[in-house]
């Protein structure tokens, strides 16, 4: 088995610890930097460069594809997806789960609960978006945030007026929503793959922030998901097409709700916590769908296509 994970860093803990459970497959395994591919493209031909020279066509990538850089590298997993190679995740899934809007609206369409959200355009009303989402506090999301970074609490109507006003101002695209008080700055993270729960854990804001991001400072222990966030969980991962990925969920009176599905989920802050091998589970995932046949002359294929395909 040769597979391909694409990463831009090597030494990332994520990165090496995919790089080990796939050697101790025995399988080869080789870290593809994807910024630095280059796709061919001509009549009934689909090939990949990399460093100068024709990338041998693998049989399944695992793609950990920086937020910053999901066109270019969404392409290259279409590209690799074209060539009939199994990816643990879809280039559509990882996109789609990219866009905060886009992906609420997905979890909407499928009965995925969520905290309210509000979305408007910078000439509309201040007002009237904070009616809308339910009056102070509220939660500021900036749409190309990432890791808690572009989240903002304001805690009264004329604080979220002068900071959505600033907003607009310059035209930045924000997402308005309820403030869940009862979640007290944490939130679960469920990892998903190929359709089950492998691992999950409850992740602690830092002292006085409301935001439970282990970049900002939060701890992590490991949870034991209820009947519900389980459910809830799998509707998500089922409903974004992802074949690896956290779900973010937050605790309230009404049940577990989503605040977001990540495609490229790090395996350090999950692994720790809870002791599970993660990565190996990932390697299962690519075994149950991958199976490499030899014949005289070339290395067949057969692969489990998911629906989100090309």
């Amino acid at each position: 088995m040769r597979v391909y994970i694409l990463s831009r860093n090597k030494e990332l803990y994520s990165t090496r610890r995919l790089v080990e459970a796939a050697e101790d497959k025995g399988w080869e395994v080789r870290v593809i930097d994807y910024l630095k591919c280059t796709i061919e493209i001509m009549k009934g031909k689909l090939v990949i460069h990399y460093l100068g020279s024709v990338l041998p066509t693998p049989d399944a990538i695992i793609p950990r594809i920086g937020a910053s850089r999901t066109f270019y590298g969404t392409a290259m997993v279409r590209h690799f997806e074209m060539m009939d190679v199994f990816s643990t995740s879809g280039n559509l899934a990882i996109a789609r789960s990219r866009d905060k809007l886009r992906s609420l609206q997905v979890l909407s369409k499928n009965d995925v609960d969520m905290p309210k959200t509000v979305f408007a355009s910078n000439k509309s009303s201040a007002k009237d978006v904070i009616a809308l989402s339910g009056g102070a506090p509220l939660i500021l999301k900036i749409l190309e945030g990432t890791q808690g970074v572009g989240v903002v609490l304001v805690e009264s109507e004329k604080a979220a007026k002068s900071v959505l006003d600033a907003f607009y101002g310059m035209d930045v695209s924000l997402l308005v929503q309820e403030f869940i008080e009862e979640a007290g700055g944490a939130d679960i993270r469920v990892f998903v793959v190929g359709g089950e729960v492998v691992g999950a854990m409850k992740r602690q804001g830092a002292a006085g922030d409301f935001r439970s991001n282990l970049h900002q400072g939060g701890s992590a222990t490991a949870h034991k998901l209820t009947r519900k966030e389980k459910k809830t969980a799998l509707s998500a991962a089922k409903a974004m097409g992802l074949g690896v990925c956290g779900v973010d969920m937050i605790e309230s009176v009404r049940g577990p709700l989503v605040m977001e599905v990540n495609s490229s989920p790090g395996l350090e802050g999950i692994e720790k916590s809870t002791g599970i091998d993660i990565a190996s589970q990932i390697m299962k995932y690519i075994e149950k769908n991958v199976t490499p046949e030899s014949d005289t002359q070339t290395k067949k294929r057969k692969i489990k296509r998911d629906s989100i395909g090309a």
